[in-house]
């Protein structure tokens, strides 16, 4: 599968700079290998590794601040996770994904790719709750905003982000999501584009901040 590749864009060049570039290129092989192999990426996405997926993860970056900690919840083939840590070794990243097939396919990427700031747990969100606190989490194609925020924002500290990529869905998840929103206590939630002049369409993302979980009644009321 991976002689169907195609050549990366001159823009990756920019995305990818310095020692990012050999890992980008190596990890594009992984996902049209082994990948498409294993079922983790469809035949028909391999034209495609580099504009809808390399480049589009990457840009993202952007929206992550430096120096966090960040867990991509769901992590699949490491879209965007283990393009984020190779864009951004400055971050520490945790890749969470609960199918086991999955999480050797990201321990192999990682080993092969050399990527230090990167850990594998093979788990769900629900299960790392009390245990883990993270700066940032990021999502790919995961869930509905309503119900991913259930699984990322008891991982996220006060003040934390929530970067879900969610593309022409964003307004309306958004809009569908309020209710949670208030339940989950966040502060604020936007829209944000990123990768203007790298992707086309720019990237679309919903940011969510943290805040503190609004107590239920019932805590509150004393007899």
């Amino acid at each position: 599968m991976s002689d169907e590749l195609p050549a990366p864009p001159d823009i990756a060049r920019d995305v990818f700079a310095g020692e990012a570039w050999d890992r980008a290129n190596a990890f594009a092989e992984l996902l049209a290998g082994p990948g498409v192999v294993r079922g983790l990426l469809g035949p028909r996405e391999v034209p495609r590794i580099w504009d809808r997926h390399l480049l589009n993860c990457a840009v993202v970056a952007e929206a992550v601040p430096a120096d966090v900690e960040l867990v991509d919840i769901g992590s699949g083939a490491g879209l965007p996770g283990i393009v984020l840590a190779i864009v951004r070794p400055d971050i520490r990243v945790t890749l969470l994904e609960p199918l086991l097939r999955r999480t050797v396919f990201l321990e192999e990427c990682v080993a092969t790719l050399k990527l230090g700031n990167v850990e594998v747990l093979r788990g769900r969100a629900e299960e790392l709750a009390g245990k883990r606190v993270f700066d940032v989490a990021s999502a790919r194609a995961v869930a509905p905003l309503d119900r991913l925020l259930t699984w990322a924002m008891p991982l996220l500290r006060e003040g934390g982000e929530l970067i879900a990529m969610k593309g022409e869905r964003a307004a309306g998840e958004l809009a569908e999501a309020e209710a949670q929103l208030r339940a989950s206590g966040a502060r604020t939630a936007e829209l944000v584009t990123v990768g203007h002049g790298k992707v086309e369409p720019p990237a679309t993302l919903v940011r969510v901040v943290a805040g503190r979980a609004p107590e239920r009644a019932g805590r509150r009321r004393r007899r």
